[in-house]
């Protein structure tokens, strides 16, 4: 802090020194700032990629796929060398997608080259992935792959390849899937905890963990109808492709593939060849020229791209993880809404397109979501859904207002239903001597702390019973709204009951099977235009403001914390799908 003293025997002259030095000093920053700002940014600014004769696109199939890329991290590469490091890598789908187009488009790709690894990535955007491969074959290029060994998800992405290469020590996972679920139920009783469970619909099994020890014949029957439905969108996939009947694929799986000898890929199809790594260099060069040159998906993707002149838009939106109000890692209300109201400023803002691919989660961000989502359709902007992997329960409800809705055909979606859970705490509170007392003013001026620490008696139970109840009127109303369709017909398709996407078409939650693509031209379609530029939103994150998550030092046990306080502060309706793993 500057302070200015007038000196003895002198007037004081309104602090004009004082003044001029702030400003000077302001203006020395601001110098500084934009030097160094200028510095840093052409010291880490990732410099274009221009593509040359007899490239090939290298899509290593590796890390977690994510709905939307991010802008690269050039400290990425600085911090992984640090003991503390701990990022996983994560790669767009749009970004994935835009570079096999793009490698479709230029004459100087000659092919693709899919590379092993193992990719985190969910069904209908391995699905998405596999389409934009296929729609390359097309162009007459070629696409080959090779992995020292292949995942299930991997193999199924690679089946579109003219031809596929295993390492002789690898091998292909081909086993079927499964759909496992964890139940806390006697984890808790252990420990003293009851799990106070409000919830409306019959197939609403988010909360059985809590109260079970295995699923109910509800929750069985609708899990093997749609693992059995990705099943078949996985053997069908690799049936067109491998030319195997889906019997077959069927026996094969039956033969746990995944431990089978290396000359059993080949004699079943499912492999070409067996190669060593360093043996794929004659195999490019006999396919892209001795002079080939392999570019991977990071320079791909700062491959400068034609902008579009067009004046009218079409927003993307990506709704993406699970949903919360205010604060969390996924679709928070706030946010969105704040995005939502940068778009109502975009003048030249045609349509949306909500790329949602999201669980579900709070009920009532959801439903502040769904609020926002209208008032674009206020604004006269068509309003089309592209769902992704997942887009159940609030997933569905931050969905049913749509103009249309695609799915994939593997899309998990529906589970319209809420509930709430509540600890009871009593027993572990005997357990460890704590006692509990407290003065109220009011009949249920402590509801809250009777519920955790006492557990509720018959009138508390029907007050939270009643709120939820209140929660799903308003969610089937809502759907009822979107779809056009009776509450009461809503209510049977309901209770909570997970569709796929083939299905979810069947009863009306969705008007048609489709991708991204298809998604943006039925907005255009809707807003009657033909020429347009995308424009997404959210913005994609600073790398500079990025810096610190590479310095997360959070350890396995300091997560699970953090798990189990999220928990605990959830809100009490939620609008959420049975948390379950597919592999």
């Amino acid at each position: 802090m500057l302070f200015c003293k007038k000196q003895d025997g002198q007037q004081p002259r309104k602090n004009r020194g004082c003044l001029w030095t702030i400003i000077i000093c302001l203006v020395i920053y601001v110098v500084l700032c934009g030097i160094i700002g200028a510095a840093f940014g052409s010291m880490f600014e990732t410099p274009e990629t221009k593509l040359t004769d007899n490239t090939v696109y290298k899509l290593e199939m590796s890390g977690i796929v994510v709905e939307q890329g991010q802008e690269d991290n050039p400290f990425a590469s600085l911090m992984s060398s640090t003991p503390y490091y701990n990022q996983p890598n994560t790669v767009g789908l749009n970004d994935l997608i835009a570079n096999i187009r793009l490698a479709e488009g230029s004459d100087q790709v000659k092919g693709i080259y899919l590379y092993g690894g193992e990719f985190s990535i969910g069904q209908s955007s391995a699905k998405a992935l596999r389409d934009a491969l296929l729609d390359f074959k097309r162009s007459g290029k070629f696409i080959i792959a090779y992995a020292p060994s292949y995942g299930q998800i991997n193999y199924y992405i690679a089946s579109v390849a003219d031809s596929i290469y295993l390492n002789p020590t690898g091998s292909i996972s081909w086993n079927g899937l499964s759909a496992q679920k964890m139940y806390f139920t006697r984890v808790l009783e252990k420990i003293g905890v009851e799990m106070q469970i409000l919830k409306v619909g019959t197939f609403k099994s988010a909360v059985e963990p809590y109260f079970r020890t295995s699923m109910s014949d509800a929750d069985r029957k609708q899990t093997e109808v749609y693992l059995n439905g990705i099943w078949n969108v996985l053997k069908e996939g690799v049936s067109l492709s491998r030319g195997i009947s889906t019997e077959e694929l069927d026996k094969l799986a039956d033969r746990y593939m995944g431990v089978a000898p290396a000359e059993d890929y080949i004699s079943s199809h499912l492999a070409d060849r067996l190669v060593y790594a360093d043996e794929m260099d004659s195999v490019l060069t006999r396919l892209a020229g001795k002079d080939y040159k392999l570019v991977s998906t990071a320079k791909m993707s700062n491959v400068k791209k034609a902008k579009s002149s067009a004046k009218d838009k079409i927003g993307i939106l990506y709704l993406d993880g699970q949903i919360y109000s205010e604060e969390g890692d996924g679709i928070v209300d706030t946010k969105v809404l704040k995005t939502i109201k940068k778009m109502h400023k975009e003048k030249d803002l045609k349509a949306v397109v909500l790329r949602v691919n999201s669980p579900g989660g709070s009920a009532d961000a959801s439903e502040q979501i769904h609020h926002a989502v209208q008032t674009l359709q206020a604004k006269g902007l068509p309003v089309v859904v592209s769902m992704g992997d997942y887009a159940a329960s609030g997933g569905y409800y931050i969905s049913c207002e749509a103009d249309y809705i695609y799915a994939e055909p593997n899309t998990l979606t529906g589970s319209i239903g809420i509930f709430g859970t509540i600890p009871n705490m009593k027993k572990l509170r005997e357990k460890i001597g704590l006692d509990v007392d407290c003065v109220t003013t009011n009949r249920h001026s402590a509801l809250d702390d009777n519920m955790l620490f006492h557990g509720m008696n018959p009138e508390e139970q029907k007050i939270m019973q009643d709120m939820i109840e209140r929660g799903y009127d308003l969610f089937t109303r809502r759907c009822a709204e979107g779809r056009h369709l009776t509450q009461d017909s809503i209510k049977a398709i309901g209770e909570g009951r997970v569709w796929l996407g083939q299905d979810a078409l069947n009863i009306g939650l969705v008007d048609a099977l489709g991708n991204m693509d298809d998604a943006i031209k039925k907005a255009a379609q809707l807003a009657e235009i033909e020429d347009y530029q995308l424009v997404y939103y959210p913005e994609k994150k600073d790398p500079m403001a990025e810096l610190l998550n590479l310095l997360d030092n959070t350890t396995d046990e300091e997560k699970l914390i953090l798990r189990i306080k999220e928990f605990a502060s959830k809100p009490r309706i939620m609008a959420l799908m049975p948390e379950v793993t597919i592999q």
